[in-house]
């Protein structure tokens, strides 16, 4: 009996000595339109899918293989005398290996120089089908949906057949890739057509066994397409933690003004400041807390240069990012062996989802993207800060929103000079942040601070006042907000409500 094998491949990569190899091996091929153009140009006898079915591609080829000739041959159960009797009656002949992969959707679905029909017209249809259906009689079909699986499959068929298991693997890999291909079609359908969000489908195809977690006796991996976002241009693998922290410092940096520049260490800014250049951003950055910037994430809003490679090449950082790096820099850099440096790409969709895993689902959240607008500001206090005053609130404000909550960041000269991250007491992360702007000499007369939720009671606002800070920015919003102002009134420093707050646990 003749062996059939079905090509019709998107991705034509090798598939051209693939097909040729199932020739050498007597099977007959049947293939679409282009697919069947490009094996007859390279002198490989196929037929084309019209011919064998006696039915024409219609409908500028969106309908080709939707025949029961073709899903007959593949879903028919070799085994099954009434599935043999009605395959005689049919003259359907079994289809043993499909090759199949799928018009470029994933690579289009982005863009924003195609149009919404064009990338309708890039949704498969017949190759999703031929997939499913092969892989669902995976006892007697292989599917092939990945060049990277030509030559295994190859080896095996020519070493005596197909075993089970590779059946069982390659359908697997089937569905696996069909699932990925129509969760990016309905997340996009769900988006361009504005339609409720009921469902969360998540798909990332595995970029990454890490070596370790949190910790080294967890397992961690990385799915995704983080090279999207970065290019790792020197160093060892990145690690989970490395990771976490380095979303994190780009996060915050991306909000600062030029020249900014962010230290990060466990998630939390140990530095932070605007600078008159690249490596003055990172000195001030540095002076907040030096000792916690040990091992820390540096990143950059601005190109490194050879001067700045200089001062960062003075302790060890886990990792530098930044969008570029003179040559110089990158030649300096690059004598650290463990250190990672990291090209930070401009392509950041504010628009994902943050999502957690909880016992028994998912919190999924919009990503906190607030923004300070001037409208929105509310003077509250009789004494109204000065311009100076106001500058550096704002700045205080975008560290304290990458904070972890409860957060109170002091700031002097749009540099960050004591940072409270993560106490389980407000007035707890006031005298941290206080603790450490003194701890390294900083002078807090004149500073400003900025608290990511409201002061419940006054105690916080008189501590602040009591290390000499002339101004503060809050949401506000507590049901005590008039003791809070009449505290600060007291105290003679001025206060501003934003109405937002910005809690980062």
């Amino acid at each position: 009996m003749d062996k059939f094998a079905l090509i019709s491949v998107s991705d034509k990569t090798n598939i051209v000595e693939f097909a040729r190899e199932l020739n050498f091996l007597n099977y007959k091929i049947l293939a679409t339109g282009n697919t069947s153009k490009l094996l007859l140009e390279n002198n490989i006898d196929c037929i084309e899918i019209s011919t064998f079915t006696s039915f024409p591609e219609i409908f500028s080829g969106r309908v080709k293989t939707l025949n029961p000739k073709i899903f007959g041959g593949i879903l028919m159960r070799r085994d099954n005398p009434d599935d043999k009797v009605q395959a005689e009656e049919n003259k359907i002949f079994p289809i043993d290996i499909v090759c199949v992969n799928l018009y470029p959707f994933p690579q289009v679905v982005n863009r924003e120089d195609i149009s919404l029909d064009e990338k309708i017209e890039n949704i498969d249809i017949g190759g999703p089908s031929l997939i499913r259906a092969a892989a669902k009689n995976y006892k007697y079909v292989s599917i092939l949906t990945n060049p990277l699986q030509y030559d295994e499959f190859l080896s095996e068929l020519k070493s005596g057949g197909i075993s089970l298991e590779t059946r069982k693997k390659l359908a697997y890999e089937a569905f696996a890739y069909t699932s990925y291909y129509d969760t990016l079609i309905a997340n996009y359908f769900e988006k361009e057509f504005n339609q409720p969000k009921k469902e969360i489908r998540i798909n990332y195809k595995l970029s990454l066994n890490l070596r370790y977690g949190e910790n080294p006796h967890q397992k961690a991996y990385l799915f995704g397409n983080i090279d999207e976002y970065f290019d790792v241009l020197h160093g060892k693998e990145l690690s989970y933690n490395n990771i976490v922290d380095l979303s994190a410092a780009v996060d915050l940096v991306k909000e600062m003004e030029k020249s900014g520049c962010a230290i990060i260490k466990h998630t939390n800014p140990c530095g932070a400041a605007i600078g008159i250049n690249t490596k003055d951003a990172y000195e001030k950055a540095l002076s907040c807390d030096p000792v916690s910037a040990f091992g820390g994430i540096v990143a950059f809003n601005t190109e490194v240069d050879e001067e700045t490679a200089i001062k960062l090449n003075e302790i060890f950082l886990e990792i530098i990012c930044a969008p570029s790096y003179t040559e110089k820099a990158l030649e300096i850099l690059k004598s650290k062996k463990n250190r990672r440096l990291i090209r930070v790409k401009n392509k950041f969709n504010e628009n994902e989802f943050e999502i957690k895993s909880v016992r028994g689902g998912l919190l999924v959240q919009e990503k906190d993207n607030s923004r300070l607008d001037d409208s929105i500001l509310k003077f509250v206090t009789e004494k109204k800060c000065s311009e100076k005053e106001l500058s550096d609130l704002k700045f205080a404000w975008i560290v304290c929103k990458h904070t972890k909550s409860n957060a109170i960041v002091f700031v002097k000269d749009k540099k960050a000079i004591g940072v409270g991250a993560g106490q389980m007491s407000r007035l707890d992360s006031v005298k941290v942040a206080a603790m450490k702007a003194k701890q390294y000499g900083h002078e807090l007369n004149g500073a400003v601070a900025a608290s990511d939720a409201f002061f419940p009671f006054a105690d916080g606002i008189l501590e602040i006042a009591s290390h000499g800070i002339t101004a503060v920015i809050q949401p506000g919003g507590s049901v005590r907000d008039e003791e809070v102002i009449k505290a600060a009134n007291e105290k003679n420093i001025s206060m501003i409500f934003t109405g937002i707050r910005n809690f980062k646990h």
